[in-house]
C-alpha cells in the first residue's frame, strides 16, 4: 500500500505497480507465508513516449529513489515506452514499440504476471488483468508466448518454484506462436479491468 500511495505522488503517466510483487503477495497469503516472503522488488511501470531518452527515464528513477528512500523494499521504475530500445539486446528477440502500459503488461512472460494495479486520484482501484485472476489464486503459472522467449518463462518458473513449491507450472505450448497469439488476443477481449472503491 505504501508503494501504491507513494507512486501516485510521482505523476507518472499510465503508471501501475505490476507483476511479481502482486501475484507473489497473493501466493504468500494463499500458502500462509509472510506476505513479503520471496519478493525481491516492486515494479512500477509507466508509459511516456514524449521523451524516449535515457535521461528522462533516469529522472523518474531518481525521483522514485527519494520517494521510496525509507521503505525496506527495492522499487524499480521503468518507462515501458522505451522497452523496444533494449529488449532484443537483453532477451534475443525484437520487441515492437508498445502504445500503452497495458500493451506492455499483455506481453509479460506468464499470463499470471500480466497484472497491474494502481489507485486513482478519486481513491478508486484500477486493476488490469487481461487473463483474469483465477490462475493467480489457484497457484497456476501459465506461459504467455506472445513475446518473451521460452527460456525466460522457464527460468522464472524454476526460480519461483523454489520459493513456492506448491505452484503448478504449465509447460510451454507445443502449438505455433501464431495460434497462441490469436488465442491470447481473444482472451484479452475478456480482460478483467475493475474499478472498485477502496475498502
Amino acid at each position: 500500500m505504501e508503494v501504491l500511495a507513494r507512486t501516485a505522488t510521482l505523476g507518472l503517466p499510465g503508471w501501475y505497480v505490476a507483476a511479481g510483487c502482486l501475484f507473489q503477495t497473493v501466493w504468500n497469503v494463499v500458502t500462509e507465508r509472510p506476505p513479503t516472503r520471496g519478493i525481491k522488488d516492486y515494479d512500477v511501470i509507466y508509459f511516456d513516449d514524449s521523451d524516449l531518452s535515457w535521461e528522462a527515464e533516469d529522472a523518474a528513477i531518481k525521483a522514485g529513489r527519494e520517494v521510496f528512500a525509507d521503505l525496506p523494499a527495492d522499487v524499480e521504475i521503468r518507462n515501458e515506452a522505451r522497452v523496444h530500445l533494449w529488449y532484443e539486446d537483453k532477451f534475443g528477440v525484437p520487441c515492437p514499440p508498445y502504445d500503452s502500459t497495458e500493451a506492455a503488461i499483455d506481453s509479460f512472460a506468464a499470463t499470471t504476471c500480466c497484472l497491474g494495479v494502481r489507485v486513482e486520484t478519486d481513491d478508486r482501484w484500477r486493476v488490469y488483468a487481461p487473463h483474469g485472476l483465477s490462475d493467480m489464486f489457484n497457484l497456476v503459472l501459465r506461459p504467455n508466448p506472445t513475446l518473451a522467449p521460452r527460456s525466460v518463462y522457464e527460468t522464472k518458473a524454476a526460480r519461483w518454484r523454489e520459493q513456492w513449491p506448491e505452484l503448478r507450472v504449465m509447460d510451454w505450448p507445443a502449438t505455433n506462436s501464431a495460434s497462441v497469439t490469436a488465442e491470447g488476443v481473444q482472451q484479452r477481449n475478456t480482460a478483467t479491468t475493475r474499478t472498485d472503491p477502496v475498502q
